[in-house]
């Protein structure tokens, strides 16, 4: 008896197989018009941060989801507010204001991308703008509403300043393109002004800048990127930065706040009247990526001064004269920028193109806190790099850190604690001092009668850093 195995005919097999799928894909996508189909928008309201008048905005979104077997064909996506809407709409890469006919398979979604232009108006504060998506089905109809904070402002593209020019709290100034102080004039910022500079317009100063804050959040001079929808307005390098050039002097800086630049402060060379390039006081510079403050042999003195969670926070290089009195340089790594860098980098020579030049530095940091955050990444959170063919000078008299620097003079109080700042978990960060702060009435005595909030400091002996503990 012989037994034989029947095997499948592998040609047989593949045009089964092939002719299944032909079938499974002409087969027609059933659409139903039962109301009780819904669609799912999984959003009722898409908002917008601040949107500045005729700038446009980012683009947001939402999807509408089948979670039907079937398909549903919708009858219109519309704005409400129709052509005249302030804000526009695309689906699935067509145009509104209104889009009709949209089929939806089974299981699938449709993509609806919103964006808003706000036109100018006499309107200084803040105001609503408000419309809502219409979306039509089976004899259903849903919303999704559309909001958007927006406001007025001074506007500046590719603008230069040729004569002495002041900027009151009107309204914000929103620069788009490079902003030039010419050499000679000066541009005076009052308080309580808000300056947005969008990703690609440098700030640069060829005469001089007077940033006269005052304190109170409400009456700070702010400086920002553009982007203030999320996550993008905690961003750093967000906007290049203030730049002075070699030409520029008398620059000064009080009751301010400058965020998310790229590099916050850039100074080239020392003045020529043997005064200060620049002058810091109740100021924060906060969340640079590259650096807080870079200085080429340059000048400045600085009172009340808070860097913090800079990818560098202090760079000066090349030398120069610089007095830092109740200053307050920390980092802290977060989900945006890693503390890898030291804290501050200072040395009396410049190398550049196989060129070295030298020059004299004199720094003092008084009553300051030096704190960079544990966990190994940084070893040393002051380096000092000193070339002898120019003299090199700094002073550290009363000071908190995490390590001593060697090659620098020590007097006053050398305190090798954790600060205690009063919070620094939140995203923000909190950098003054906590109840149990042992830099508490450790400074040695200056002619500084105020800290970074305005708040007078003792008679006797201040506390280390900006803020004073009240």
């Amino acid at each position: 008896m012989y037994f034989y195995t029947l095997m499948p005919n592998p040609l047989k097999l593949t045009t089964v197989v092939l002719l299944l799928l032909f079938l499974f894909s002409c087969r027609k996508e059933t659409f139903t018009t039962d109301s009780s189909a819904r669609l799912w928008t999984g959003i009722d309201t898409v908002h917008f941060d601040t949107v500045f008048t005729t700038t446009g905005s980012v683009t947001k979104g939402f999807k509408i989801f089948n979670r039907n077997e079937e398909g549903i064909q919708v009858e219109s996506i519309r704005l409400a507010g129709g052509a005249a809407s302030p804000f526009k709409i695309n689906i699935n890469g067509q145009p509104g204001p209104q889009v009709s006919a949209v089929q939806i398979k089974g299981g699938d979604s449709a993509y609806v991308f919103v964006t808003v232009s706000i036109n100018p108006n006499s309107a200084n504060l803040p105001f609503i703008v408000q419309d809502s998506v219409e979306i039509a089905y089976n004899g259903n109809s849903t919303k999704v509403h559309l909001q958007a904070y927006g406001q007025n402002a001074h506007f500046f593209n590719n603008y230069s300043i040729s004569t002495n020019e002041v900027w009151t709290s009107d309204k914000p100034y929103v620069i788009t393109g490079s902003l030039l102080v010419q050499q000679g004039k000066q541009l005076t910022i009052s308080k309580g002004v808000r300056v947005y500079v969008h990703a690609a317009a440098p700030f640069i100063v060829e005469g001089t800048l007077k940033v006269e804050g005052e304190k109170g959040e409400e009456d700070n001079v702010i400086f920002a990127g553009n982007r203030l929808d999320e996550p993008y307005k905690f961003h750093p390098a967000g906007w290049p930065g203030i730049q002075f050039t070699a030409s520029s002097s008398g620059n000064s800086i009080r009751f301010a706040q400058i965020k998310n630049a790229y590099t916050a402060l850039v100074l080239h060379e020392p003045a020529h009247n043997n005064q200060p390039v620049l002058t810091l006081a109740q100021t924060v510079i906060d969340n640079a990526f590259e650096a807080g403050i870079s200085a080429t042999g340059s000048s400045i003195y600085a009172q009340n001064l808070v860097i913090s969670n800079c990818g560098k926070n202090l760079v000066i290089q090349k030398g120069g004269s610089y007095n830092f009195t109740h200053c307050t340089i920390a980092a802290y790594s977060n989900s945006l920028l890693q503390h890898k860098a030291s804290l501050v980098q200072l040395s009396n020579f410049f190398e550049k193109d196989n060129t070295l030049t030298t020059k004299a530095l004199n720094a003092i940091f008084t009553n300051c806190i030096l704190w960079g955050e544990s966990g190994g990444l940084v070893k040393e959170e002051i380096v000092l790099m000193e070339n002898n063919a120019a003299s090199f000078s700094v002073t550290f008299n009363g000071v908190l850190w995490n390590s001593e620097a060697p090659g620098a003079t020590i007097s006053g109080n050398s305190i090798l604690q954790d600060p205690q700042f009063k919070s620094t978990e939140d995203k923000l960060y909190d950098f003054r001092l906590g109840e149990n702060s042992p830099a508490v009435n450790k400074g040695v005595p200056t002619v500084v009668t105020l800290d970074a909030d305005g708040k007078s400091r003792p008679v006797g002996l201040p506390d280390l850093g900006a803020y004073e503990q009240q």
